[in-house]
């Protein structure tokens, strides 16, 4: 297995920082995020900052096809400065790889919670009702946003949407099998001839889960929204059954919360979840290919798995999990497949 990339260069990124951010003086200190299994996250501290720095992998990573695209993160965070979507404010983007041997952003470090486990077992019913509502309703927010109105307009490819998604995933997948799995096979097959009727595009988060989350420290208020780098315009409707995801999925690894008794946790059902951003949304006649939109995501999921599987093996992914995560394109795939034929 190849050695995993150093950390950045603090004193490199220093040098440039204080080139490129009126007042920022070193000294740098780094400390990477925990999780994250794709770009690099670090916790920087210099004299009156706190920050976070935002890098693509170390630069002995074969990076897949358009993966890894940290420049529009940086774009899609500018972009949604102002609107009622919270995101941190974002201060440089430097593409020039010759300075840490990645391209990478600082952004500002917002402070408060983050909940790994969508159970939330440290809270009480009340609060975890009204976690999941704030999270709804950060997502509707988001969706009802017309994208032209923050310049964002183009930021997503012409053509229909499901067809350019199932073909970049497929080729991801591809590009990092090391084994076949059949529901996978039939997936790239099936997910072709069953396209829902066409939404208006949207902006799409592609990630928005529980962990890519920051709450206030007291209230159960969507502090910042984290970690775009599969943001695109697309369907919202897919956005939003990804984040449906934990409602089918089992605890433990998948930090899902299939099986669970939720009416004695004060989580939400998955009927009255889609009814609410159905009517925060202002859409009517609920979610009829919802099995579809699951199906869809779980596939990309797996791809994603399978590319974290890929770079385990090359010794470049960025999580301590990522040998763990690699693991689960099979058993997610298998499940997709499931969904497929409900």
């Amino acid at each position: 297995m190849a050695e995993a990339a150093a950390a950045p260069d603090p004193r490199a990124l220093q040098s440039w920082l204080e080139a490129h951010l009126t007042g920022f003086r070193g000294p740098v200190r780094l400390e990477k995020f925990p999780g994250g299994q794709s770009n690099p996250t670090y916790a920087l501290d210099a004299p009156g900052h706190r920050l976070v720095l935002r890098c693509k992998p170390g630069p002995v990573a074969r990076l897949l096809p358009s993966a890894h695209a940290i420049e529009r993160e940086f774009r899609v965070l500018a972009a949604l400065q102002g609107t009622p979507v919270p995101v941190p404010r974002v201060l440089a983007l430097c593409e020039d790889e010759s300075v840490l041997g990645r391209m990478f952003y600082v952004m500002e470090r917002i402070e408060g919670r983050i909940f790994w486990d969508a159970a939330l077992p440290d809270l009480d019913p009340a609060t975890r009702a009204a976690i999941y509502a704030a999270m709804r309703r950060t997502l509707a927010a988001l969706h009802r946003i017309d994208p032209g109105s923050c310049g964002l307009d183009d930021f997503g490819a012409p053509g229909n949407y499901f067809e350019r998604q199932i073909a970049r995933w497929t080729r991801q997948y591809r590009a990092a099998e090391t084994e076949r799995i059949e529901a996978m096979e039939r997936l790239i097959e099936w997910l072709p001839t069953r396209l829902p009727r066409a939404q208006a595009l949207r902006i799409v988060h592609g990630d928005f889960r529980i962990d890519n989350l920051v709450f206030h420290p007291d209230r159960p208020e969507v502090v910042a929204v984290l970690d775009w780098e599969l943001s695109t315009l697309g369907d919202p409707l897919a956005d939003f059954a990804y984040h449906c995801l934990a409602w089918f999925m089992p605890p433990g690894t998948l930090r899902g919360l299939a099986g669970l008794d939720l009416a004695a946790l004060g989580i939400p059902e998955i009927e009255a979840h889609v009814a609410a951003y159905c009517a925060e949304t202002g859409r009517s006649g609920g979610i009829p290919d919802l099995p579809f939109y699951l199906a869809y995501n779980l596939f990309r999921l797996a791809g994603i798995a399978q590319g974290i599987a890929a770079r385990a093996r090359q010794g470049t992914a960025s999580s301590a999990r990522a040998v763990e995560m690699g693991r689960l394109a099979r058993p997610v795939a298998e499940l997709a497949w499931k969904l497929a034929q409900t």
